[in-house]
């Protein structure tokens, strides 16, 4: 009797045994995939404040129709200015997520990593530390473990991971060769074998467009990358690192730095409305979006950014999905570090990543977790 009784509960013990162990006891997460989005040094002021009325200038923001911009973006107030430069941020992610980052309200997210400028800043955030040998843009292979590589070993993500940039640093950043995560960047052609007919054209587009600069693509082939991505795939993982908001600083172009601004904060919403519309991603997506570095300050320091421009280190973080309390703008929050950025991934698809060195933790309060009963 008791081998019978051990035969027929064996399996089902078994079966307990072998679940995987939620993050936090018996806390579980909705999120099942993750969305990480990076504007490529787009300044707290302007996530935060809106447009700079003393940039909208010819003289020291490069705006060749004031009145235009003026119109599209200048408000009387902040919170006015910001609603009209990201609206699906200040309607959507406030109401429904979290913003961390403006220190007018005692909320402080910061690099660490000294130099606040890109690869620098890209390594920080995608392996949860900075390092010192990070010291240059250069196109050398990152010797750091990425959250994405990391996670692209775990057998329920191999192969469910992508990424989409418009520099062409980021195969390195990655380090493709190492991770086999596939990366799209720059100028180069989309890496697939047997391209749609919408990912042949893309291409075609890519090779024939006259280039504003030689590294860096424009954003919206990299948004169309990825839709077709997602037509024709299922990530679980999916980093977009959009890159007009950095090279309009630098040219001097405030015009352009807003307009693509709101660009990217429209890619973003229709990204969202897209997950949102498809049953495997509906309400199991959380989005994560951050930025690099920050810049200096001022008419002419807005432009640059780096160790020697005060403000460089600044930075901000948005979070929206089914497992982050919908806490909107934060206020009085703890100091956060950008690092602290790859950890928050793992952490809402119930991973702890670890690099091996010195992995800052995840963001706290992001996460509600739920008691399974």
């Amino acid at each position: 009797m008791n081998r019978r009784l051990f035969l027929v509960l064996f399996p089902a013990i078994l079966l307990l045994l072998c679940r995987p162990v939620p993050l936090s006891g018996e806390s579980t997460l909705e999120t099942r995939n993750v969305v990480l989005i990076t504007l490529d040094g787009l300044r707290w002021q302007e996530v935060f404040t809106g447009a700079e009325e003393q940039l909208i200038d010819r003289d020291f923001g490069g705006v060749r129709d004031t009145n235009a911009i003026l119109k599209a973006f200048w408000r009387e107030t902040p919170e006015a200015r910001r609603e009209a430069l990201l609206p699906f941020f200040w309607n959507t992610i406030a109401r429904e997520g979290q913003l961390f980052g403006n220190p007018a309200l005692n909320s402080v997210v910061e690099s660490d990593n000294g130099l606040y400028f890109s690869y620098p800043g890209y390594n920080e955030l995608l392996t949860g530390a900075p390092d010192s040998r990070i010291d240059s843009n250069d196109k050398l292979p990152n010797p750091n473990l990425t959250v994405l590589e990391w996670l692209h070993r775990q057998p329920a993500f191999q192969g469910r991971i992508a990424a989409f940039a418009a520099w062409d640093v980021f195969p390195y950043i990655l380090n493709q060769e190492r991770s086999g995560i596939p990366v799209t960047a720059g100028w180069n052609p989309l890496p697939v074998e047997h391209p749609t007919p919408r990912q042949a054209l893309l291409n075609e587009l890519i090779r024939d467009t006259t280039r504003a600069w030689d590294s860096v693509a424009y954003d919206s082939f990299v948004f169309q990358a990825v839709l077709e991505h997602l037509r024709q795939n299922q990530p679980r993982v999916l980093y977009i690192a959009f890159g007009e908001t950095d090279d309009w600083a630098h040219d001097g172009r405030y015009d352009r730095v807003l307009l693509t601004a709101r660009q990217s904060d429209d890619y973003i919403r229709r990204l969202w409305e897209l997950f949102q519309s498809l049953p495997a991603y509906r309400d199991l997506t959380t989005f994560i979006v951050t930025t690099d570095h920050g810049r200096g300050d001022g008419l002419i320091e807005w432009r640059h950014h780096g160790r020697d421009k005060a403000g460089s280190e600044k930075v901000w973080l948005a979070v929206l999905g089914p497992d982050t309390p919908p806490l909107g703008e934060r206020r009085d929050a703890p100091r956060l570090a950008l690092a602290q950025t790859a950890a928050t991934v793992a952490a809402f698809l119930g991973e702890e990543f670890d690099n091996g060195g010195d992995t800052a933790p995840p963001v706290e309060g992001v996460i509600r977790l739920r008691h399974s009963r």
